[in-house]
């Protein structure tokens, strides 16, 4: 299933691709696309739904993030061997956990706004992991159960705040609209196998990113389980995946970082498109 969320930003509805790629409306089946109708339960509930006897969306309504109410935005930091080697930088041993704040998440085509004293702003395109089930502790063989689907992120980042501004990555990962997903949920049993994506990254349509998930250092599984380690994973929380090489701060000889007007477009194969339009900050 492709789950979506539709409508004005705040006030989205939740929504369903039909066998036609249209757009249906799920509100009488789920109240939203977030917690318990991301269970098991929850996804079989709108599985055993009519979807062609529900209300066709009309119109173009802007596409929202495609999980509502996110309690906890994770990012997983170098976890593609060539964007790692890019940086100049080891394979890390174990994955580097950090979060982006809720408050960022945005639609897939939202405008993206620079922040304030922003000098360096950059992209990177990721997959991201929408966890279904409560997990604390869960042992290996068991983590691809907590998850409900996967979706298309854009890590949306300020390379100065989050490089030069005292060492913390956070600091550099959670302005307002860094955190674009979407445009859909695609739940997990749509997704063979979410280690061979391939992935596509342009700005003003000159390409940047071409990557595959074949290259994580640790796969989608391997980080679930991970995660659930160190924090108790609720339904409706996401965890980003890491980025290939390709972004602006790596580019020689040098870096090519975002300004107002730039177009950047991104898509992972099965997982849909994104478009943002960098705009400069608003009050």
């Amino acid at each position: 299933m492709k789950l979506v969320r539709f409508g004005p930003a705040g006030r989205e509805k939740p929504g369903i691709l039909d066998d036609e790629g249209r757009l249906r409306d799920l509100s009488k089946v789920v109240p939203d696309i977030a917690g318990d109708a991301l269970s098991a339960k929850g996804l079989a509930k709108i599985r055993k739904a009519n979807i062609n006897k529900l209300p066709l969306v009309r119109g173009e309504p802007r596409i929202g993030p495609c999980v509502g109410h996110v309690g906890n935005f994770i990012a997983i930091g170098l976890n593609y061997a060539d964007h790692a080697a890019e940086a100049g930088m080891p394979l890390p041993k174990e994955p580097i956990i950090f979060n982006k704040a809720p408050s960022c998440i945005c639609g897939p085509n939202d405008d993206t706004m620079i922040p304030k004293d922003s000098t360096k702003l950059d992209y990177e395109i990721e997959l991201g992991i929408v966890i279904g089930t409560r997990a604390r502790y869960l042992k290996k063989k068991d983590a691809m159960d907590a998850v409900a689907g996967y979706c298309l992120s854009n890590d949306v980042s300020e390379r100065a705040f989050q490089i030069e501004r005292a060492g913390q990555w956070t600091k550099g990962k959670g302005s307002e609209t860094f955190g674009p997903l979407g445009p859909w949920l695609v739940t997990k049993d749509e997704i063979k196998n979410p280690q061979k994506l391939e992935m596509l990254l342009s700005v003003n349509g000159e390409p940047r990113q071409q990557g595959s998930t074949r290259t994580m250092v640790f796969g989608v599984a391997h980080l679930v389980w991970y995660c659930s380690q160190f924090m108790v994973l609720e339904p409706g929380d996401v965890i980003i995946t890491g980025t290939p090489p390709g972004v602006a701060l790596g580019m020689k000889p040098e870096p090519k970082f975002l300004k107002a007007g730039d177009i950047v477009e991104l898509s992972i194969e099965g997982l849909g498109e994104q478009r943002q339009k960098i705009v400069k900050f608003k009050n």
